[in-house]
């Protein structure tokens, strides 16, 4: 866990750079799930070319074959790899999270009850 080392011994100034790679971290997962969604396109996009050719919708010729197979093909690679990225994501997330959980359960907390207003 070398990537999350503290740089200093102040518990609240790491807490605070954990939350701020957290950000980071839910911003990129973000990021995989609109390649996700481009990538179900794509793959959904070089079905329907497919099979429009094949079914004699649209004219199968050389380029129709090869923009739907590159668009199908294009689509799997793009998920297989997005997923990859997300659960390496995941999971630095989840071991950032439970260093933010453990910091926070060091800190001495005091509970702070209300005081009576004096009038």
């Amino acid at each position: 866990m070398n990537q999350f080392a503290p740089d200093d011994s102040e518990p609240h100034s790491e807490i605070a750079r954990l939350e701020q790679l957290i950000e980071e971290l839910s911003l990129k997962l973000e990021t995989c799930r609109k390649y996700s969604g481009a990538a179900l396109a794509a793959m959904g996009l070089g079905a329907v070319l497919l099979a429009a050719g094949i079914f004699g919708v649209i004219a199968l010729d050389p380029v129709t074959l090869l923009a739907a197979a590159a668009a199908l093909m294009g689509g799997i690679v793009l998920a297989g790899s997005n997923r990859s990225t997300t659960r390496e994501i995941q999971a630095q997330l989840a071991e950032a999270e439970e260093e933010r959980r453990a910091l926070i359960g060091r800190i001495q907390l005091r509970v702070v009850t209300e005081r009576p207003v004096l009038h």
